[in-house]
């Protein structure tokens, strides 16, 4: 057995108190490396508390200040890329360049945050009446809780603290306890960059945590992402509280390929798109929809890129595909390919049968062909290396077939045809559209959120949505009659 793993409350480790651990495994190796605790429900109040008291200072604090530390945040996380993308990769399993990655697209949303003093400005109207003003400001929530998923667990963590943190609040997160040492090295930069104790927070747990952190009183907000069933019960139990609550749940995203597209190009992004970090995210491509002729050509052409990517250790260089997260889930992705291929897709590329590293959660990646939408290895989230292809006759059979899938997370069209790519984007049902680009996750100062079973509440996630989501809007109207003014006595003399 490896290390201990605890909470970090009020600027320091924690061990737990509950009793209750989990194992947390190094995939690459099938082996358990580390032991995580699990918070009580006591321990979730004793760090609501901590974090409580934080936030009463913290939201007094100057915009300059706070500008600061993120700009410090900022610069630990390009001075420690490279440690925490190891520690990413030895308890998820990506390669270190996705690793990497991940890190640079969560630094963006610190860069984001550390705009602070223009983001939280307002608005001010003078002489909206005789001698009255009228102006509005935006004040933190207090304290706020961010529930994150495995797959990204540096990434989706600083879409949500780098704003709340920024807008005033103290924010406590309750990471994945599949992979929970990122968290902590987060902790530590935020130390580092001069956050004071208390802040921010982590607290490890399962559904115990959960539901303590949905039914506190003190916790005002609730973020997160993850899948759908669970999404579902993190907005129902969140608002049911009258909290505010952002959740965010699965994907099966398509992408549309014409006729006229650059089927190389096509095919590139698509096997990045649909096979980096083994599949597992809610932004892959798992669905590629071929019009009319192009579908034998881009067949072809996604079959003969999948054996070249080389499957292993993500810490080892060279390395284009690591392990799943847990046997437990190599084996569930492994058996939709085994109900597809009975349900008459064609296996084209077939991951089970690669060679694969003896030990470890591996799966090769997988291509089928001549999917249904009445197949469960297209209606569900797989989350794994696995890429359907559905063949449609037209482009607007293919748009059908996405709009009425009940995600909408993210979806893409390739094309060199203009009119078709603008059609695409103004009549599909999906929060973000790429056009020719297959992961269409936005830069930081836009926000990031889908529709339909992809979204639960009208919130997205980071950008200028998130500073709203981690504030309350207040509006002052004042009045400060002229003191010169005879027809105000103000109890001292005035002249004309």
């Amino acid at each position: 057995m490896g290390q201990h793993i605890s909470h970090w409350i009020d600027g320091r480790i924690r061990p737990g108190t509950s009793g209750r651990t989990a194992p947390v495994f190094n995939p690459a190796l099938g082996e358990v490396a580390a032991e995580v605790d699990l918070a009580s429900t006591a321990e979730v109040d004793k760090a609501v508390l901590a974090a409580k008291q934080a936030a009463a200072e913290w939201r007094t604090s100057s915009l300059s200040r706070r500008a600061s530390i993120l700009f410090a945040m900022r610069q630990q996380l390009h001075e420690r890329a490279d440690e925490l993308a190891s520690v990413i990769t030895a308890e998820h399993g990506k390669v270190h360049a996705d690793a990497l990655g991940e890190i640079a697209r969560g630094l963006e949303n610190v860069e984001f945050a550390a705009g602070v003093p223009q983001l939280l400005k307002g608005g001010f109207s003078e002489q909206a009446a005789t001698d009255v003003d009228v102006y509005s400001i935006r004040q933190p929530l207090g304290v706020v809780a961010g529930i994150t998923p495995f797959n990204f667990p540096a990434m989706v963590p600083l879409w949500m603290c780098a704003n709340a943190i920024a807008c005033g609040n103290a924010f406590i997160l309750k990471p994945s306890e599949k992979d929970p040492s990122a968290s902590l090295l987060l902790a530590d930069m935020w130390q580092r960059a001069g956050l004071p104790d208390g802040v921010f927070t982590v607290l490890h747990g399962d559904r115990e945590a959960v539901d303590a952190l949905l039914e506190h009183p003190d916790v005002a907000a609730i973020s997160f992402v993850g899948s759908t069933p669970v999404a579902r019960h993190i907005y129902e139990t969140g608002t049911a509280r009258g909290k505010r609550v952002q959740a965010l749940g699965g994907a099966k995203n398509h992408a549309l390929v014409l006729p006229d597209a650059d089927v190389d190009l096509a095919a590139d992004a698509i096997v990045s798109a649909a096979y980096g970090s083994a599949g597992e995210r809610c932004m892959a491509v798992s669905v590629t929809v071929a019009v009319g002729d192009v579908a034998d050509r881009l067949v072809e052409a996604l079959a003969i890129r999948l054996p070249k990517l080389v499957i292993g250790d993500g810490a080892t260089a060279g390395t284009d595909m690591g392990p799943l997260i847990t046997a437990e889930h190599r084996d569930r992705v492994a058996g939709y390919v085994d109900e597809g291929e009975r349900s008459g897709a064609r296996v084209v590329v077939d991951g089970r049968e690669s060679t694969l590293p003896e030990s470890g959660f591996f799966l090769g990646a997988t291509l089928l062909d001549h999917v249904t939408p009445d197949m469960s290895v297209y209606r569900d989230e797989i989350f794994g290396p696995v890429l359907d292809v559905v063949r449609v006759d037209t482009f607007e059979e293919g748009l059908a077939l996405i709009n009425n899938n009940p995600y909408a997370n993210g979806t893409a069209i390739f094309t060199r045809d203009g009119g078709a790519a603008r059609k695409f984007q103004f009549e599909v049902q999906v929060g973000m559209v790429g056009i020719n680009v297959p992961i269409p996750v936005p830069v930081a100062y836009y926000s990031f959120g889908g529709w339909k079973a992809s979204l639960f509440g009208d919130a997205h996630m980071y950008g200028p949505e998130g500073i709203a989501f981690y504030t309350k809007g207040k509006v002052v109207t004042s009045r400060w009659p002229d003191p010169s003014s005879s027809e105000v006595d103000l109890g001292f003399p005035t002249t004309r």
